[in-house]
């Protein structure tokens, strides 16, 4: 921005100051002089002290009832014509009432009407980007993080039934600037079978998300949200033809980054018929294709075994499988992602201790080649059908994600226990995360140093390293690399090595390990007689 000092008033008989005292505060963090100029200022002292001081932009505020307002805001317009003032920054704060007649005036670049720091922040933002280069923000992933710095981007899913709806849904979530990233949820039929239409179910169109049929679809959610704060946009992966999702992708929504699973989407959670082994190297071969072009990379992997109840220490080793994969791949930049609230009873320490611990071992694969970023979210299985009740468990799960400091927030509408969210749904509950991330902004969060966080948090490292050790021990023949050897893998499946209670009576798995939520954390436990299982012990009883 090439504006560098702040002339700043209440003006008239208005003596309230601290929100303004707290927006120069903002100001100065992003590189600006400024000069308080008092309550109570009247128009004649703005206007020698505008002339004296040469400020690039004055910032007025006014917290008092707008009908005293209006015509202070006429002797002011007369002023700025008589002396020349219109090439001036102005802005103006006050409470949403006086800001409606701030804006009504015309005469303000930026209305403020009882802004949140993140409202303010945003705007400086903005225009320190536009400053630096006019236009769009930054639309790639790394890019768009350096800017926001240090606030989170939001994400969030959208996929209504009907086509016209998504692109219209799409359109309103970009002119409000809610979110940095749209999600697009195509529905089941497309995840599975878009290259293969003849094979869709037709009484399933729109049942899970918007039933995108041709690359044109895409194209028009995608020009949809190219206005506002042109919101990056990426899409879930299909559950077959993963490279052709992939190259589709890359063409028509200029994805912001690639989301594939390494052990899902196949005969394990029936979303496809591929067998594990081959599932297993064609989502490889889908890492390798956005790793070859570029593109970050999302692996969605542990909180699939977390969702079926799997011990926690599966979860861990399964997260830095993934991460690891991605990293053979070719992947340099990944999206780690960290679900909290699943299971749904997970208490806070206990999930804070397992995303610690997940953290530890994937960001131990750091290099000059590869780095992640930290992606939460909420557990949608956790959230009430009540959205009242939902609206606190959502800010109270976004409270609890912060600790971990992420570059992004994966925001779950609060209504999507009941319903899939419309754009009113999800600018609400991107506002939620919002107050919750501006408060945050306020100080750390000291709760991770908590010694029984830490305690579970090395524990769950320590096994999760003898569960990859055990899976690494494998091979009967030599291989190169066990932990990205399909073969290896799926028998690490098979064997019971990674296993979850949902898995019983599935062929492909063992499905034989039991679990309970104790102490707030899941545990493998003995079938018989409900005691804790080390995992050790449970190593040991599968013949590792």
């Amino acid at each position: 921005m090439t504006q560098r000092k702040i002339l700043a008033a209440a003006i008239g008989n208005c003596v309230h100051v601290a929100g303004l005292i707290s927006f120069l505060k903002i100001a100065e963090r992003h590189g600006f002089q400024t000069h308080f100029l008092g309550a109570a200022v009247s128009l004649e002292r703005l206007a020698q002290e505008v002339e004296q001081q040469q400020g690039d932009v004055v910032a007025l505020s006014y917290r008092l009832t707008p009908e005293t307002l209006e015509p202070l805001l006429g002797e002011l317009r007369q002023l700025m014509t008589e002396r020349k003032w219109q090439q001036k920054v102005w802005l103006f704060g006050g409470t949403p009432p006086a800001a409606v007649v701030a804006r009504r005036s015309g005469l303000f670049t930026a209305v403020f009407g009882d802004a949140t720091q993140e409202e303010v922040e945003a705007f400086f933002r903005q225009e320190r980007a536009e400053a630096a280069a006019p236009g769009p923000p930054p639309q790639t992933l790394m890019e768009r993080i350096a800017a926001a710095a240090p606030m989170p981007l939001l994400r969030h899913h959208f996929g209504l039934p009907d086509l016209k709806a998504t692109i219209e849904g799409a359109r309103q979530l970009a002119e409000a600037a809610a979110i940095d990233v749209l999600s697009i949820g195509p529905d089941q039929n497309a995840q599975e079978s878009f290259f293969r239409p003849e094979e869709m179910r037709r009484e399933l169109d729109g049942a899970g998300g918007v039933p995108v049929r041709t690359p044109d679809d895409l194209r028009a959610i995608y020009q949809a949200t190219r206005c506002g704060n042109y919101p990056l946009v990426r899409c879930y992966a299909g559950t077959r033809d993963l490279v052709r999702w992939a190259e589709m992708l890359a063409e028509t929504i200029h994805v912001a980054w690639g989301a594939v699973p390494l052990f899902w989407y196949n005969v394990l959670d029936g979303r496809s018929d591929r067998p594990l082994v081959t599932a297993i190297q064609e989502n490889q071969e889908a890492m390798r294709w956005y790793a070859s072009h570029g593109i970050p990379l999302e692996v969605n992997e542990a909180h699939h075994w977390s969702l079926r109840d799997a011990p926690d220490t599966v979860a861990v080793a399964a997260a830095f499988l993934a991460a690891y994969n991605a990293k053979k791949m070719g992947a340099r930049f990944y999206v780690a992602q960290y679900m909290f609230n699943t299971p749904a009873r997970t208490s806070a320490p206990m999930d804070l201790a397992k995303m610690l611990a997940k953290a530890a071992l994937i960001e131990s694969l750091h290099d000059d080649t590869f780095a992640s970023v930290r992606q939460t979210r909420t557990g949608l299985a956790s959230m009430s059908a009540d959205p009242h009740v939902a609206k606190g468990q959502l800010a109270a799960s976004t409270f609890c994600q912060l600790a971990l400091e992420p570059q992004i927030v994966h925001v779950v509408a609060y209504c999507e226990g009941d319903h899939a969210a419309t754009p009113a749904e999800i600018i609400e509950s991107a506002a939620i995360v919002r107050g919750v991330i501006q408060n945050r902004a306020l100080g750390p969060l000291p709760m991770i140093e908590d010694p029984h966080i830490q305690e579970r948090r090395a524990q769950l490292v320590e096994e999760a390293t003898l569960l990859l050790e055990a899976i690494r021990a494998l091979p009967s023949r030599h291989v190169d690399d066990p932990w990205t050897d399909p073969d290896t893998l799926a028998q690490a499946v098979k064997v019971g090595l990674l296993d979850a209670p949902h898995l019983c009576g599935n062929p492909h798995a063992a499905g034989k390990v039991a679990t309970l939520i104790r102490r707030g954390a899941c545990i493998a436990i003995d079938p018989q007689t409900g005691e804790e299982l080390t995992e050790r012990t449970r190593l040991a009883r599968l013949g590792f």
